[in-house]
Order: C-alpha cells, then sequence, then structure tokens
C-alpha cells in the first residue's frame, strides 16, 4: 500500500510557499553582494579553505545572527501581527545602533530597502503598512505573511542567509560548489538550535557582540581589492 502525506491547508501551503519565495537567493533585495566580513577575514588569512570557511561561518551563525537579527525578526513577527508599530520602530532602531561599522548598516538598510520595494511591486497591500524604510529583519518579518509559525520564518531568514554566506566563501576562498555544498549542509544542521536560541531571547538577552568581525568589517571598507560590499 502506497503511504500518502495528508494534504495541507491552502493557507498552510501559501505560507510555506512565501516563505520559501523569501528565502531565496533569486529575490532581488542584493544579499549576494555581501559577505559580511568573511572576504576580509579571507584577506587576513583568517580562511583559508573548506574547514575553516565552514567554522567561520557557523560561529557567525551562533554568535552574530542567532543572538541579534534572527532574536530581532522573532519580536518583530508578533509585533507585527498584533500592529504594534511603535515596537516594531524599536526594534528597527536597535538593529541601526547596533550595526558595529558603516558597510553593515549600510547592508540591512539597503536590504531592507530592497524587500519594502519587492513588497510594492507583488504584494502592494502588505507594503502600504510597512514602517518607512525598515532594516532588513523588520521588512522580513512584515513580508513573510500572517499565517506562518514564527519558527519557519526564522528558518527560511537563516537558510537564505546561510546560502548567501555560502556562495561568498565559494567566491572568495576560493572554493568549488562541492565544498559549498558541504558547508551549507553543516549550516542547515545548525540552524534548528541557533533558531531555538533566537526564539527564547528577550529584549534585554539580545546582543551584537563580535569584535573580530567588528575589526575586519572595519578593514574590509578600505580593502584594496574587494569583490563584495560588506
Amino acid at each position: 500500500m502506497m503511504a500518502t502525506d495528508t494534504p495541507g491547508t491552502g493557507t498552510e501551503d501559501a505560507a510555506l510557499l512565501q516563505l520559501i519565495w523569501l528565502a531565496s537567493p533569486a529575490l532581488p533585495v542584493g544579499g549576494f553582494s555581501y559577505s559580511e566580513g568573511l572576504e576580509a577575514a579571507v584577506d587576513a588569512g583568517l580562511v583559508n579553505d573548506e574547514a575553516t570557511a565552514a567554522d567561520w561561518i557557523l560561529h557567525q551563525l551562533h554568535l552574530a545572527l542567532a543572538r541579534s537579527d534572527l532574536a530581532v525578526l522573532a519580536q518583530a513577527i508578533a509585533a507585527w501581527r498584533n500592529g504594534d508599530q511603535t515596537r516594531l520602530q524599536a526594534l528597527d532602531t536597535w538593529v541601526r545602533t547596533t550595526r558595529e561599522t558603516s558597510e553593515l548598516r549600510q547592508q540591512t538598510e539597503q536590504m531592507g530597502r530592497s524587500l519594502v520595494e519587492w513588497l510594492k511591486a507583488v504584494q502592494p497591500e502588505t507594503a502600504q503598512r510597512v514602517p518607512a524604510a525598515p532594516t532588513y529583519p523588520v521588512a522580513f518579518a512584515t513580508a513573510c505573511g500572517p499565517n506562518a509559525p514564527a519558527r519557519q520564518v526564522l528558518m527560511a531568514f537563516a537558510f537564505g542567509w546561510a546560502e548567501n554566506m555560502m556562495q561568498s566563501a565559494i567566491k572568495a576562498v576560493p572554493l568549488g560548489q562541492s565544498a559549498g555544498q558541504r558547508i551549507l549542509g553543516r549550516l542547515a544542521r545548525e540552524i534548528p538550535a541557533a533558531v531555538d536560541h533566537a526564539l527564547a531571547l528577550g529584549d534585554d538577552d539580545r546582543q551584537a557582540f563580535t569584535p573580530i568581525l567588528a575589526v575586519l568589517s572595519a578593514r574590509h571598507e578600505t580593502q584594496y581589492s574587494r569583490l563584495f560590499r560588506s
């Protein structure tokens, strides 16, 4: 007897497809143009092969993304669905003020702006309610739809980030496609734990403290030769 899955509801299917759409590297928000300090780490000799690239990105997942943007995203989803614009603005301000270099701040602002422009083109009714010029995590919270579970939204955000970082490693180290896929596999196995950590954080627990990354990002702003904008 052939096993069959129970069909999802139309609402569940639409929410899942929306998240797949948002996580796609094809989404025109410019994530592919940033390495978030990875290129500077390569230039400094801290990342030079598949193993060091994977370790670097995994540390960034747990020590940076989970404790900041993913935590903000989780809280922004709740604020957006509750119509709490004051809370959304506070979260947006926190993201801006905790970016430690100008290029990292530029990244979250540019990607947030581009995501809003995408919303205007494909979901104008949603775009009309989005706060003015949000940072990327806040913009993502508004774009994910009203029915997607928060944990799945964070998974999609993290996986989209992981794909971009993997592609950055392929170009900057450089690495082959197979090495990139192995790195992505390691990241995929770690993302659920990072998401659960982010979901458990309150306002007093969020943090953006990655001093080595901040130094490398500052150096990258004047790096002689570079492929990426961060």
